[in-house]
């Protein structure tokens, strides 16, 4: 089986049978150029670059690299403290890309986070002032603690990559990517995320209270004069170029891909809508992300076409959000991973 992107056998915490590992042929496409070698090394750097300050978290690193090749969006969900605020501030500093973060409240207005017009008293006309959305990489701190309007407000951004007010379309810089963060624990207040909104994020990825060594590690760090706020003092650099970043998105893309792997995609998604466990199972816009994210996987591990090994490792992230169970699944405790588990388990891998 090929490694897990999130350092654990599967990305999500739930086993993948060892009987559903398929290897990679490398026959089926053309090897990879020593340019993609180049740039798949830059996307390891950004790995390490991170790991300068924060500790325990390289799994979501990984998924983080693979929403951003795969032009995707990422729901962190975590308790508080769990870093998932220095974990994104710091992956957009080592890719030397823009950050804007905006503290998602329920007070808070759509013209806040895209902008607005703005009256200019010396011309005398309106004029559009761009919103922080207007950046690489988009932090929306706690984006189920302010009401649906405004978290509205990111789908044209989030699917169309532009802003359109006043009848004008205004494009976001490219690459551009939504790191939204919620707390699973604390409802009060709260507002939870509609189908519409979760099925424009590409993963959702579940960053956990870190290994005891790790937390060592931490207070080591603290201990010896680490500030989160100051990055720059931990000796963080960018390491690669928004062209790399670009370039290395057109690579994960142009991965080869047969048609029995495209039928095991089709034949997963079926089998959530028929789960009896499952009120709601995936769409085709889920097939296509989970393609996308199988795609960049595959690229970033160096295998010049996707295998059924890279669609399971990466099923659960892409899919767990996209799910929603009976309610009397619920009260029995069923978990979204659990049955994502056994459709993997159920369904007919080519070979």
């Amino acid at each position: 089986m090929t490694d897990s992107p999130l350092g654990s056998p599967d990305p999500a915490g739930a086993a993948i049978p060892a009987s559903a590992a398929v290897a990679p042929t490398p026959s089926a496409a053309p090897a990879a150029s020593p340019g993609d070698a180049d740039l798949r090394q830059a996307m390891h750097r950004v790995r390490a670059e991170v790991g300068k300050a924060v500790v325990g978290q390289d799994g979501t690193v990984t998924g983080l690299l693979i929403a951003l090749l795969a032009r995707g969006h990422v729901l962190l969900e975590g308790v508080p403290g769990v870093a998932k605020t220095l974990l994104v501030r710091s992956f957009s500093r080592a890719l030397g890309l823009d950050t804007h973060r905006v503290q998602f409240t329920p007070d808070l207005m759509p013209g806040d986070v895209t902008g607005s017009l703005v009256y200019d008293a010396r011309s005398g006309e309106f004029e559009f002032r761009a919103g922080p959305v207007f950046t690489h990489v988009l932090l929306a701190d706690e984006i189920n603690r302010t009401p649906p309007k405004t978290q509205a407000a990111l789908l044209e951004a989030m699917e169309e990559r532009q802003v359109s007010s006043d009848g004008v379309s205004r494009p976001l810089p490219d690459p551009f990517l939504v790191a939204a963060t919620q707390n699973p624990v604390e409802h009060e207040g709260t507002y939870t995320l509609p189908e519409a909104q979760l099925d424009r994020f590409l993963l959702k990825l579940v960053v956990d209270l870190p290994g005891r060594d790790a937390e060592v590690d931490v207070l080591r760090r603290h201990a010896g004069g680490f500030d989160p706020r100051r990055l720059g003092e931990a000796g963080m650099d960018a390491v690669v170029t928004p062209a790399e970043i670009l370039a290395a998105q057109r690579a994960a893309a142009s991965v080869a891909v047969a048609d029995d792997v495209l039928g095991y995609v089709v034949d997963l998604a079926r089998a959530t809508r028929q789960s009896p466990s499952v009120l709601l199972g995936v769409s085709p816009r889920a097939s296509t992300g989970l393609l996308a994210a199988a795609k960049a996987w595959a690229w970033l591990v160096g295998s010049p076409a996707i295998t059924p090994d890279h669609v399971q490792t990466m099923l659960v992230p892409v899919w767990r959000h996209r799910i929603r169970l009976r309610p009397e699944a619920d009260f029995e405790g069923v978990s979204v991973d659990a049955v994502l588990t056994s459709v993997l388990q159920q369904t007919r891998v080519p070979l």
